[in-house]
């Protein structure tokens, strides 16, 4: 992509996730995703009502009344995006690619953070760990992080799940939120390294999907190529036992998904190409609340 065309992008991307975050998903956001927990903040005097573990006995003790203490809540998070950069996120058959719209979700998640003060990192991964960029405050970082997004070449062509969790989980020290946005096109299983990765950290899984790949259509003869190992063949769509096993494939991939996020605990949402992934995460963010 040329460097004018990018810029032109960064500045759309930025400009809709902006107003989103801003307009639709601060409060969500907020809520949806809480801080470490509960810090002091002063004492005051006791007022009717308040909860009596507060009072600060010493304070009490030292002005002849009842003095409470006042806590607020932590609220700075590491917000971590494990980004898919696979070839198959290369497909859209519609409106728009699945690489585009990871992008746009990516942004919106990004810019909410910022919105609530708290750091944001990025880890590419394919088959292995392409990039990753340290959690840090502000905008210059989110618009370094969007050009990344946008303009990022991989290495190499797979999807490795079980690695980039491993790595996820390794890498972050401290617990954070770790949004996990890809095709989940991975055909190993996942999911001991993603109970172990959402007992350390806040693991939320979003899947972006075409709906095209999920059922083949009968229109006869065509070449088909595995974007991640390259591999090409030949299917006759108009058979009834290739477009089965097909449909079995991928329901399959989707069973195994499920089971792994239920069985990890991880909250999920599935957004198509051709939906609105602003109802899909308002919808993440609600039953989260």
């Amino acid at each position: 992509m040329e460097t004018t065309d990018l810029l032109k992008k960064v500045r759309h991307i930025e400009i809709k996730a902006r107003g989103l975050s801003r307009n639709i998903f601060a409060g969500e956001y907020h809520s949806a995703f809480k801080g470490r927990g509960m810090a002091f903040s002063e004492v005051r005097e006791y007022q009717y009502g308040d909860d009596l573990r507060d009072i600060d006995w010493n304070v009490t003790a030292r002005y002849n009344r009842p003095y409470v203490k006042i806590f607020e809540e932590e609220r700075e998070l590491t917000v971590m995006l494990m980004i898919d950069v696979s070839e198959s996120l290369g497909f859209g058959s519609r409106k728009v690619l699945k690489r585009d719209m990871v992008a746009e979700i990516a942004a919106t998640l990004a810019f909410s953070a910022m919105q609530n003060n708290d750091k944001i990192g990025v880890i590419f991964f394919t088959d292995k760990v392409e990039k990753f960029i340290p959690p840090k405050k502000g905008r210059k970082h989110i618009l370094f992080i969007i050009r990344e997004i946008l303009g990022f070449t991989p290495e190499s062509s797979g999807t490795d799940l079980n690695m980039v969790l491993r790595y996820m989980t390794n890498a972050i020290k401290k617990r954070c939120t770790a949004f996990l946005i890809s095709d989940f096109i991975d055909p190993e299983d996942y999911k001991k390294a993603l109970q172990i990765a959402n007992r350390k950290h806040d693991v939320v899984a979003i899947q972006v999907y075409d709906q095209l790949s999920t059922e083949l259509q009968p229109i006869g003869l065509m070449k088909v190529r595995d974007p991640e190992t390259g591999e090409e063949r030949w299917i006759n769509t108009s058979s009834r036992k290739i477009r089965k096993g097909y449909r079995d494939w991928w329901n399959s991939l989707q069973s195994n998904k499920n089971n792994a996020f239920r069985q990890s605990g991880v909250d999920s949402v599935s957004v198509s190409t051709e939906s609105d992934y602003v109802k899909a995460l308002l919808q993440l963010f609600q039953q989260r609340r």
